[in-house]
């Protein structure tokens, strides 16, 4: 079973696939890479995906190269989040219906949609509690709770 990996933080500017896939298969020759890139502009979008045969290799992946350099910039490694059918159900489900705009490609036809789909942690980080609170992704709430901390410290010393 092949297991993807999210290689996050890419420069912007131009990611050589071949540069990619070259970095990763010294750890292991069976890796495939795919640089994500924009279809107007043809630039990276910042993120590609990296698919290793076993998870155990996708553990050692992530562990020899989360925080890695390249190109200047340090790559975030994670295993990719698949996505499941009820998931896009219920997220395409609320938009067609609060979308009433025609979609103009398609000669005003009222299909609504629009052509995005909703980012993947769009709804954890929308989702309210109680309070009226908003929760931030799990996933990074480390990293914000200390950026809330330096951004507090940075404050009160003027």
């Amino acid at each position: 079973m092949s297991i993807r990996l999210y290689v996050g933080n890419l420069p912007k500017e131009d990611v050589d696939r071949q540069e990619l896939h070259a970095l990763f298969a010294e750890a292991d020759d069976s890796v495939s890479t795919k640089v994500i890139k924009d279809r107007k502009t043809g630039k990276c979008r910042g993120f590609a995906f990296v698919t290793v045969p076993t998870d155990e290799k996708a553990d050692e992946l992530v562990e020899k190269f989360n925080g890695f350099m390249f190109q200047d910039s340090p790559l975030k490694v994670e295993k990719a989040l698949p996505r499941s059918k009820s998931d896009e159900e219920q997220e395409s489900a609320p938009r067609a219906a609060t979308n009433s705009v025609p979609n103009r490609r398609s000669g005003g036809g009222a299909s609504g949609g629009g052509g995005k789909k909703p980012r993947r942690g769009a709804t954890a980080t929308t989702s309210s509690n109680d309070t009226g609170s908003i929760q931030p992704d799990p996933r990074w709430a480390d990293e914000l709770a200390k950026l809330k901390e330096i951004l507090a410290t940075q404050a009160s010393n003027p």
